[in-house]
């Protein structure tokens, strides 16, 4: 396939390319660098004759237009996002501006492109969202299913939703063929250090404390970023179009029980250090925190053949020592964001 992949410069998305470009897929990246995409996690592609980057932002219709014409793409996936819950209480209106917006942007573009080659059975447009546009469950109610109501907490949960909704209008007013897929809380080396597990373990690394927020009893499901970027390739190849899929992988943990393995995890590999749980402290709770989040994945993997691969432990092992490596490298700018800067595109065509 030749993929037009948006926000290929984040966590999932930079995954998701490698993993394309494995398959034996094309790919387009096309991202805007703003503040959790980073050049640097492409750098794994540069070479690949079958690999272009494109900087770009989402909500550029121009931009947009020329990212579909360069690309000529079988499938459109969509992972540009503003996606910090934090960030999107703060400052809701970037947050709603990318999300609903960008995504708006891209399903008339891809709606264009469709229909001006002939509306081709094959195409695909996958709207990567997210477990938390359904809200909180409780501590035993059953995970959420492709029929669970909306019924987002945060900003970012909001606009999450107001984009697949979009996304599902356009295939029902329309025909697109838009897939939408739900995936849990996911993890691995190279995470923006925003998200929990990179954060934890870098203000670890450097003698800070580490916050949990209210009594640390939230649960989540964790799933490794390499299952989580066949399950989007899986999605393309198997998925029916016009409606929602789970992916997760069913490791539901308390946020004060994923720190506290971190923190043993540290201990094993910063002896000198130990013990890093005393660094733990409890901070004010965000407001409308959602206290559980699980998905039943079982009808995606029926219909994909998807299966996650990646233990938890030992997920979460690799994610500890590749953290740590990258602290310790030099030069190594910790606990920050990359700066934007001029990027040149990584090759100048796709091979025919």
């Amino acid at each position: 396939m030749r993929l037009l992949v948006t926000g290929a410069a984040g966590f999932i998305g930079s995954a998701l390319v490698r993993v394309a470009l494995a398959a034996g897929h094309k790919v387009l990246s096309f991202d805007a660098l703003m503040r959790a995409g980073r050049i640097e996690n492409l750098a794994a592609v540069r070479a690949s004759p079958h690999h272009r980057f494109v900087r770009g932002d989402v909500r550029d219709a121009e931009a947009v237009a020329t990212a579909f014409e360069i690309a000529r793409p079988d499938a459109v996936v969509h992972l540009a996002a503003e996606s910090h819950v934090d960030v999107s209480i703060a400052a809701p209106a970037p947050c709603v501006s990318t999300n609903v917006l960008g995504t708006l942007t891209l399903l008339q573009a891809g709606l264009e492109w469709w229909e001006a080659n002939g509306r081709p059975e094959h195409f695909r447009f996958l709207q990567v969202s997210t477990d938390e546009v359904f809200g909180a469950l409780g501590p035993t109610d059953p995970p959420f299913t492709g029929e669970s109501p909306c019924r987002p907490s945060s900003p970012y949960a909001a606009s999450k939703a107001a984009a697949d909704h979009l996304a599902l209008a356009w295939a029902r007013t329309w025909g697109l063929p838009v897939i939408v897929t739900h995936g849990t809380n996911t993890y691995g080396p190279n995470q923006h250090p925003e998200k929990l597990i990179p954060r934890a373990i870098t203000s670890a690394l450097a003698g800070l404390p580490i916050p949990l927020y209210g009594s640390g009893a939230q649960v989540r499901d964790w799933i490794h970023v390499e299952d989580h970027a066949r399950a989007l390739l899986a999605a393309l190849e198997g998925a029916p179009p016009a409606r929602r899929w789970l992916i997760g992988a069913r490791n539901e943990l308390s946020n004060r029980v994923l720190i506290g393995r971190i923190c043993t995890l540290l201990d094993e590999v910063r002896p000198a250090h130990a013990p890093h749980a005393r660094l733990i402290r409890h901070v004010a709770d965000r407001p409308g925190h959602d206290f559980r989040y699980a998905v039943d994945p079982r009808p995606f993997m029926a219909a994909t053949g998807w299966a996650p691969s990646v233990p938890f432990p030992d997920g979460l092992k690799q994610t500890v020592v590749a953290c740590v490596a990258a602290f310790d490298a030099p030069g190594m700018t910790r606990n920050r964001p990359s700066s934007a800067r001029p990027v040149q595109p990584l090759q100048a065509e796709f091979s025919s």
